[in-house]
C-alpha cells in the first residue's frame, strides 16, 4: 500500500527538481531591477551601474538601476524587502541600510536580516574626512582644537547612517561635540560641502574624488589602515592624532528572501567571474576602493557580524538617533 504513495512522492520531488533546474537554466528570461538606496554620483550607485551593464551582457537580458534615495535608506530598502522573491528584483546596498540603520534606529520598516537574502558582497571604500577648499582648518587637529573651543558650533553633514555614526565616533574619541545637518544621500552633503553651507563631513573616497579633483574640497584624513595611493598626501586619522581609528563603506547585493536556490546560484556565479576579472579590480580601484567579494553565506556572516560591531560601537559612543 505504501509504494504508490513513495511513487508519487518521488515524482513530484523529481518535479520539483527539474522545475528547479528549469529556473535557473531560463533566468533571467526579463529585466531585472537594481534597486539603490542612494542618488547618482554614490559609490553604491556607480557600482550598481557597472554590475548592472556586465550582468546585462552576461545574462542576457536588462538589468536597470533604479535610484529610491531619502529616508535613511528605508524607501528602497522596503521596496526590495516586499518585492517578489523571483530574482527580478536586487538590491545593491551600502552598510548603512543592512547594517548602520539596525544599529542606530529603534524601529525599522524591514528586517535586515530576515528580509533579505544575502547574494554577493562587492568591495570596500574607506572614508575621508573633507572640508570645503575654502576652510580655515588643515588638518584634523586644526578641526579638533576648534571644536573644543566653541562645543556644538560647528556643523557636519550627515549624508547617511553609516557616516553619522563614523563622525560620533570620531567626535568621542577626540571629545568634541558638532551639530548634525542630515541629507539624504552623499551628493547633497557633498554639493553644500564644497558650496562652504557646511564645516566638514565624512564619505567614502569614490564619492569625495570628484571634488578633490576639481578643487572644491580638502581632505583632512584617511579612516583607513594606511594612506591610499589615490591620496597618498593625505594623513590616516590614526597619523593625525586618533590612534587606531578607521572607517570604511561597502558594497553589497542583496535578493529578497525566499529566491529559489538555483537563481541564487546562477546570479551569484555570475557575479562572482566578473569580481574576479581584472575589468572590476581596475573600476573598483579608480573609485578608490578594493574588491572584497563575498559568497552568499560568507556575506550573510560578515552582515550579522558587523551588525553586533556597530551595536557595540553605537553603545560605547553613546550616539544618539532618531527612532
Amino acid at each position: 500500500m505504501k509504494t504508490p504513495f513513495l511513487a508519487r512522492w518521488l515524482l513530484a520531488l523529481s518535479l520539483g527538481c527539474a522545475a528547479a533546474l528549469a529556473t535557473a537554466a531560463g533566468y533571467p528570461d526579463k529585466p531585472v531591477k537594481i534597486i539603490v538606496s542612494l542618488p547618482p554620483g554614490s559609490g553604491a550607485d556607480t557600482t550598481a551601474r557597472f554590475l548592472a551593464r556586465h550582468l546585462s551582457e552576461k545574462l542576457g537580458q536588462p538589468f536597470l538601476v533604479d535610484n529610491r534615495p531619502g529616508a535613511d535608506s528605508f524607501i528602497a530598502a522596503r521596496a526590495v524587502a516586499t518585492a517578489p522573491a523571483d530574482g527580478y528584483t536586487m538590491f545593491v546596498a551600502s552598510n548603512s541600510p543592512m547594517v548602520t540603520n539596525v544599529a542606530v534606529f529603534r524601529q525599522l520598516p524591514y528586517d535586515a536580516v530576515k528580509d533579505f537574502q544575502p547574494l554577493a558582497r562587492i568591495a570596500r571604500f574607506p572614508m575621508v574626512l573633507v572640508v570645503p577648499a575654502s576652510s580655515p582648518f588643515k588638518t584634523l587637529q586644526d578641526l579638533v582644537v576648534a571644536a573644543r573651543q566653541a562645543p556644538g558650533k560647528l556643523n557636519f553633514g550627515s549624508g547617511t547612517a553609516t557616516y553619522r555614526v563614523a563622525l560620533e565616533l570620531l567626535h568621542e574619541r577626540n571629545q568634541i561635540k558638532a551639530t548634525a545637518v542630515p541629507y539624504k544621500g552623499t551628493s547633497a552633503a557633498m554639493t553644500d560641502l564644497a558650496g562652504g553651507n557646511i564645516d566638514y563631513t565624512m564619505a567614502e573616497v569614490s564619492a569625495v574624488m570628484p571634488l578633490l579633483r576639481g578643487g572644491k574640497v580638502r581632505a583632512l584624513a584617511v579612516a583607513a589602515s594606511e594612506r591610499i595611493k589615490e591620496l597618498p598626501q593625505v594623513p590616516t586619522v590614526s597619523e593625525s592624532g586618533t590612534p587606531g581609528y578607521e572607517s570604511y563603506a561597502w558594497t553589497g547585493v542583496f535578493f529578497p528572501a525566499g529566491v529559489p536556490e538555483p537563481v541564487l546560484t546562477r546570479a551569484s556565479q555570475a557575479i562572482k567571474e566578473l569580481m574576479d576579472s581584472d575589468e572590476a579590480r581596475t573600476f573598483i580601484t579608480l573609485q578608490g576602493g578594493a574588491v572584497f567579494y563575498g559568497a552568499p553565506q560568507a556575506f550573510g556572516e560578515f552582515q550579522r557580524a558587523e551588525i553586533e560591531k556597530t551595536r557595540r560601537i553605537v553603545k560605547t559612543a553613546n550616539i544618539g538617533y532618531e527612532d
